[in-house]
């Protein structure tokens, strides 16, 4: 196995028997709280503001709480036992919380780094190597970071060495990984191609003040912008929700510009042409009514109805528009490849209701603007912290 980042030494797979690790294990947790402290550094956050979020949820507050998950009253919880991660390369940070996640429960972590990873995951191997030095050495042991190409001998032993097999990326990312069988009572923890949207209350936009407006927007934009959309719980589409809306999104679109352009996000000309590309394709098709290109970083386009609403990523700043009267007008259209519905201007009443209605056929996650690319404990409709343990129960 070639090992891109020593992270922990090189050797046997599975670490010795006497270098168990408990759930809550306080050599986890204070390794964790050390990264974080890393990670929220100014000038890290400066490089790579994604990385604050990531050092939030690592902080001893937020990992007390994430044990507090995986207690139970009715049995024992122990380690699952080992975990191998194959996380995306589209999105840097990810691999941390699913490993932080499954190390907090005392796992064996072996985790694949893309070799298509950015800078961001460099810098998240530099903070864990130099928290590592002042670490207690089972964490090098029983913790790897490793990248190798295409070797489905790797991915084998890996797959037969693990007790859980967390796959993150698309369908076909899944189905290859599948290909390598798992032993019988291991199994696994899968998060495919997922599509996420966005939902704009006129009412709730009108009622709302010039700061919150500006405020919905600015967590829009993050939401959208950083991976260049193509996050799973980026937003794809916006809906708007109401009658006669289009003096809203027409002010929602001049904010976002104005916004995107002090933040300094950008999109190149080869990104603006690929969008402006699959813009006139979905016009093709009927898909789409009307289209405008305000600059590079936003493409706006209206969509004929909500079913022509696009579930592939078309590029980073694209926004299509559909309105309906009612969120419940949404229903029929989500469904289980959906994950992640923003929103801005809506009463909890209305969200409960839509929630209602969608039954869990679709939508894991509904979150305000801003927070859709919040990680939680509770992913995919996955509670991550029990997923990574196992259950004894004990009867006298």
């Amino acid at each position: 196995m070639s090992v891109r980042f020593r992270f922990g030494v090189e050797g046997e797979l599975t670490a010795p028997s006497g270098d168990r690790l408990t759930v809550g294990d306080p050599r986890v947790v204070g390794f964790l709280s050390g990264l974080a402290r890393r990670l929220l550094a100014p000038a890290v956050a400066r490089r790579h503001p994604e990385l604050g979020s990531l050092g939030y949820f690592l902080r001893p507050a937020e990992l007390t709480r994430a044990v507090a998950r995986m207690e139970r009253e009715d049995a024992m919880i122990f380690p699952r036992g080992n975990v191998f991660h194959v996380p995306p390369a589209n999105v840097d940070t990810i691999f941390v919380y699913s490993w932080a996640l499954s190390a907090l429960a005392g796992n064996h972590n072996v985790v694949r780094i893309s070799e298509r990873s950015a800078a961001a995951a460099d810098t998240i191997i530099e903070a864990l190597n130099a928290t590592l030095a002042d670490a207690d050495p089972i964490i090098g042991r029983t913790q790897r970071m490793v990248t190798y190409g295409r070797d489905d001998a790797i991915t084998a032993a890996l797959s037969r060495w693990c007790d859980l097999r967390v796959i993150w990326g698309g369908d076909a990312a899944v189905d290859t990984i599948r290909k390598q069988p798992l032993r019988p009572s291991a199994r696994d923890l899968t998060f495919p191609d997922r599509t996420s949207w966005a939902a704009l209350s006129v009412a709730g936009w009108r009622a709302a003040d010039p700061a919150a407006r500006r405020r919905a927007v600015v967590g829009f934009s993050n939401d959208a912008y950083w991976f260049d959309q193509a996050a799973c719980s980026s937003p794809r589409t916006v809906f708007l929700v109401g009658e006669d809306g289009d003096e809203v999104r027409a002010e929602f679109l001049a904010l976002l510009l104005e916004v995107v352009d002090q933040r300094g996000w950008t999109v190149d000309a080869a990104m603006a042409v690929e969008k402006r590309v699959n813009a006139y394709g979905l016009a093709a098709t009927g898909a789409v009514t009307a289209m405008e290109f305000p600059a590079n970083t936003v493409t706006a386009m209206s969509l004929a109805g909500v079913p022509d609403a696009p579930r592939r990523w078309i590029g980073a700043g694209a926004f299509p528009f559909a309105r309906v009267d009612s969120l419940l007008d949404l229903v029929p259209a989500m469904n289980r490849q959906d994950q992640t519905f923003s929103h801005f201007g809506f009463a909890p009443a209305e969200l409960r209701a839509f929630a209602t209605a969608l039954g869990g056929r679709g939508v894991d996650r509904i979150v305000p603007f801003g927070s859709a690319l919040t990680f939680s404990a509770v992913w995919d409709g996955y509670d991550l912290p029990r997923e990574f343990t196992r259950l004894t129960t004990i009867a006298s």
